[in-house]
């Protein structure tokens, strides 16, 4: 069976701020025949509706709009071995999804597109799965990339700081290795997806916390504080704004006292 091309955009659109949009990726979106939107069920509607403007602003020329909800996702707390397989097998009905899309949404010399929150290359699954997809030899996606401005960087930006220290490394985590990660790095640590408030189990005075959530967006907050100072402040924002929205996505920073930058203003919100 001959295997059948897509040309597929696979566009970073930033953390959230419209503006963050780079100008490789409006040009990019200017290009696209038909995006695709995966959709996060109604409670994260909001962040479809901005994939929706985004694309009312930029878009070139007529184009369609295909719009699919998610596979869900096992979320419940889960060892390691566990939470790979849950991860493989949502990857799995991710993949099927997309190539069916492709295969039936798009017709010969046309260019879809996928808008991606943040960068493709940084905690996102699209590239894995269309490489996937292209080893199965039914659909062959040619991909190009357009780099978007990650959380990590807006986190930074907000709060005024730089994200190295100079000869340091920065250790980007998922929050279920933040206690290997803490123990065996000499660096500050960037962790992601916190659903269970990890910072909570940090130990010491010298600790402060850079913390985020919906950045980028009209709801955004800001934190920022030695931890054991701040960690109730920051328990209680989250559970008021996971109630008013229905979810959160946030992102830290944990830093030794002593290497702050004169950025460093104390706690914020």
């Amino acid at each position: 069976m001959s295997t059948e091309q897509r040309r597929i955009l696979v566009i970073g659109i930033g953390a959230g701020d419209p503006d963050h949009v780079t100008l490789g990726a409006v040009k990019a979106i200017g290009r696209a025949d038909v995006f695709f939107i995966v959709g996060k069920g109604p409670d994260k509607a909001s962040l479809t509706d901005l994939r929706h403007r985004m694309i009312e602003e930029h878009a070139q020329g007529p184009y369609r709009v295909v719009e699919v909800e998610d596979p869900s996702r096992e979320r419940r707390a889960m060892d390691r071995g566990e939470y790979a397989v849950a991860v493989q097998d949502w990857r799995g009905r991710r993949g099927e999804l997309f190539e069916r899309l492709m295969r039936e949404e798009m017709t010969e010399g046309e260019t879809g597109a996928f808008l991606v929150w943040g960068d493709p290359s940084l905690y996102d699954s699209t590239l894995g799965i269309l490489a996937d997809i292209g080893a199965r030899d039914s659909i062959r996606p040619q991909v190009e990339v357009f780099p978007g401005i990650t959380s990590v960087s807006t986190l930074a930006a907000r709060h005024c700081i730089p994200l190295n220290q100079v000869g340091r490394p920065v250790h980007i985590t998922p929050a279920r290795r933040l206690s290997d990660v803490a123990q065996n790095d000499d660096g500050d640590i960037v962790v992601m997806l916190d659903a269970h408030e990890s910072f909570t189990q940090v130990e010491g005075d010298d600790v402060w916390i850079y913390w985020g959530a919906y950045l980028g967006t009209p709801d955004e907050l800001l934190v920022a504080g030695p931890v054991r100072e701040v960690a109730d402040r920051i328990k209680q924002l989250r559970a008021q704004a996971r109630e008013r929205h229905g979810w959160i996505m946030d992102i830290y920073l944990l830093r030794l006292v002593g290497m702050q930058t004169s950025g460093d203003a104390g706690s914020q919100t």
